[in-house]
């Protein structure tokens, strides 16, 4: 049977433990600052790019992995045997799966299956690892794809952040919201929710909003299981850890992540965002 890998995005922030144990090569996103073009968690770290957009008055945008860097990725991999799943962020958050598109037309008969995971950060990454786990246990490429699409349906997101601003930067919520957030001194939960980020609800304080988190996601997985979950954070560490064990005390996960965003995601989410992600069911 041919060998499968996978080929994932820098937004999954996927911790570095399992890219050292599975099949999975993951493919940086662009961060602009300036004159500066730096490569997602390469050139960049969270550290740094937190510590950095403190006090630099540009802002940073982003960009998404080109077409030229998965065709290199896809030659690579075909030239070793491999047969390609590629697993991504939400085409309604980036054009990352155009480029992959794009770089699959170089190899119109090759095994190369792309699937949008209609998500982002660890909901993305629960999805890569189910596949990667198949994928050890013999799994065949078209095995490990309609894995991925069951997978979809049973993940989720759930954030809070310390500001619209920067979601507004970046086009991601429109003026009214960030406005109506400002005015109104709340802290706003969103989610993504088919492949974009939408509003969920308000609350008037930071520890209501983190205790919020996890009553949401308690209702999103129910009866469901096994669960797994994993909290996001941008710069707020300590919060993250505390999220991760009052949901791990109510939820019982069979695994739980603590995970960084990457500056890509930072760029438009800001420092202080947290949030919980889960996949229950599978």
């Amino acid at each position: 049977m041919p060998k499968v890998a996978i080929v994932t995005d820098s937004t999954a922030t996927l911790p570095q433990e399992y890219l050292d144990q599975y099949p999975i090569h993951v493919l940086p996103q662009v961060l602009i600052w300036g004159t500066e073009t730096l490569l997602d968690g390469i050139d960049i770290q969270p550290k740094q790019f937190y510590e950095r957009l403190k006090t630099d008055p540009i802002h940073p945008t982003t960009s998404q992995v080109t077409p030229v860097a998965f065709q290199v990725k896809f030659k690579q991999l075909l030239d070793e045997g491999y047969e390609v799943l590629s697993v991504l962020v939400s085409p309604k958050l980036s054009g990352t799966m155009e480029s992959a598109n794009q770089a699959k037309a170089m190899y119109p008969d090759a095994p190369i299956e792309i699937v949008n995971s209609e998500s982002i950060a660890m909901a993305l990454g629960f999805q890569v690892l189910a596949a990667a786990r198949a994928i050890v246990e013999g799994a065949s490429l078209a095995e490990c794809k309609a894995l991925v699409e069951q997978a979809i349906p049973l993940t989720g997101v759930v954030l809070t952040v310390e500001t619209l601003e920067f979601l507004h930067r970046g086009g991601r919520i429109g003026g009214g919201a960030k406005f109506l957030a400002s005015a109104l001194n709340v802290k706003p939960i969103l989610e993504i929710r088919d492949g974009r980020v939408e509003s969920v609800e308000r609350v008037r304080t930071r520890g209501k909003s983190l205790k919020r988190l996890v009553e949401l996601i308690e209702e999103r997985v129910g009866a469901q299981k096994p669960v797994r979950l994993a909290t996001l954070h941008a710069n707020a560490p300590e919060e993250a850890r505390q999220l991760l064990e009052d949901a791990t005390a109510r939820l019982h996960p069979v695994e739980s992540i603590l995970a960084e965003l990457s500056p890509v995601v930072g760029v438009h989410a800001g420092p202080g965002t947290v949030g919980l992600v889960f996949m229950a069911g599978m």
